[in-house]
């Protein structure tokens, strides 16, 4: 594989373009800062309610299910360099506007299902240990600053993810060395990070709890919404995100070991602050200090997102699957801002009539069909040659990655499949109603 930058045409110099302005070390803490979001901080506990104290097992195996289908996105974001990420991939696979409409909102749909819940919950336990205010207005406030700073500038935007990120992953390193060091004086026991599950067999309760643990290795792919911003794509995209996929899983890993050897597996699974346990134990660091690392972690996982979201409404638009005005830019600061409007609109109204689960889950639900898409999509468009050189995926790795797909899709709940419908009739409306406006815009064209 070369180093060719395919991210667009030679001397493509037009203001409504976005700018070419993220470098290989901003895509890696991009990615990295996404997938190190904040359902870690809760959800070791309920993987150790699972699985006891195998988290590590568990968090192994979810890192295994995400690299495979991280090899298809490497693969297809370097052959195909558009904002518009699945979608684009969907609409060349396929052939066919609405499969790429129905792939896209689905992603598009859980970027903002996932801001509304990351919203909620960083105006929760976290906020109200320091500031008791209610906790839907906070939100709105929060995703109104949100915005702010994304329409500020992608490069001003990855700036302050770069200071967040390595906060929140100083804040998981922290545990971790805090952890090593509850065992280094003795008081841990490391049995416990061998605890078997008590009331199921080994094999079933890793595997639940890695279904569980997938959630956190989720955002990798929002990176592929800013192919048309990175720097020489061809060779920093996958470069970034296998690099920033290793880096989160040696966490998860060390973290999913350390954890329950502090803490029993049992006192784990009754906390809604696993993590803060740990550090409790040790006894070294205040406990609000470790508050204030995870309300940098949630407000990062939702900028993150809405750069996301807001990228591919912008793609969408161009491909004319939503509204053309989402696809107008801000003259000076070069970023999409009525999809970054729009988006944090929606994103207000689920925060004020959802809750923090469903809206999790939701988001694992819509996913499952964006990787599923795009898994069978790098095997359809391998017939189609493109003039630069790309990374390629071993072909048995993207059929893997669809059986895992499957697998995950069946252990989804019924309210969860629910609330993922409506959302996607809404956007079935959206999509006709933007059909019938061009079409109507043409007719005029022509009579004219």
């Amino acid at each position: 594989m070369t180093s060719t930058d395919t991210s667009g045409p030679r001397g493509a110099s037009d203001a409504a373009s976005l700018r070419r302005a993220v470098t290989g070390p901003l895509l890696y803490l991009f990615i990295l800062g996404d997938v190190l979001g904040a359902g870690v901080y809760a959800l070791i506990g309920e993987m150790a309610g699972e699985a006891g104290g195998l988290v590590w097992l568990s968090f192994t195996i979810a890192l295994a299910m995400a690299m495979l289908t991280a090899f298809s996105y490497a693969e297809l974001v370097t052959k195909y360099p558009r904002a518009g990420g699945s979608a684009v991939f969907a609409e060349k696979a396929f052939r066919s506007p609405l499969v790429a409409f129905l792939v896209g909102f689905c992603m598009l749909a859980a970027g903002v299902v996932s801001a509304a819940g990351l919203s909620l919950a960083f105006t929760g336990e976290y906020l109200t240990a320091f500031l008791d205010v209610p906790q839907v207005p906070a939100a709105i406030v929060f995703l109104l600053v949100v915005a702010l700073v994304n329409a500020w500038g992608i490069k001003e935007s990855l700036r302050a993810n770069v200071v967040m990120t390595v906060i929140e992953a100083s804040g998981l390193v922290l545990v971790i060395v805090l952890g090593a060091w509850v065992i280094g004086r003795g008081d841990a026991d490391l049995g416990g990070a061998f605890t078997p599950p008590e009331d199921s067999s080994v094999g079933l309760a890793v595997l639940g709890s890695a279904l569980v643990a997938f959630y956190s290795f989720v955002g990798f792919e929002t990176s592929a919404n800013l192919a048309e911003e990175v720097r020489d794509v061809s060779r920093v995209y996958p470069r970034a995100l296998f690099g920033a996929l290793a880096t989160a899983g040696a966490v998860y890993v060390l973290l999913g070991f350390v954890a329950p050897a502090v803490v029993p597996p049992a006192e784990l699974a009754a906390s809604s602050g696993p993590l803060l346990e740990v550090v409790r134990a040790a006894g070294a660091v205040p406990p609000e200090l470790f508050a204030v690392i995870a309300l940098v972690a949630v407000a990062n996982g939702a900028l993150l997102t809405m750069i996301m979201t807001s990228r591919l409404s912008y793609g969408m638009a161009k491909q004319g699957l939503l509204p053309a005005p989402l696809a107008r830019v801000l003259p000076r600061r070069r970023t999409p801002g009525v999809a970054i409007l729009v988006t944090t609109a929606v994103a207000v109204v689920l925060a004020a009539t959802g809750e923090l689960v469903d809206l999790a889950s939701t988001v694992v639900l819509l996913l499952l069909f964006v990787f599923l898409s795009t898994n069978v999509a790098v095997l359809v468009l391998r017939r189609d040659d493109v003039d630069h050189d790309h990374f390629r995926a071993p072909t048995a790795l993207p059929v893997l990655a669809v059986v895992t797909c499957v697998v995950l899709l069946t252990q989804q709940e019924a309210q969860h499949w629910a609330l993922a419908g409506v959302l996607l009739a809404l956007g079935l409306v959206v999509y006709l109603l933007t059909r019938w406006a061009t079409r109507a815009a043409r007719a005029g064209d022509g009579a004219a």
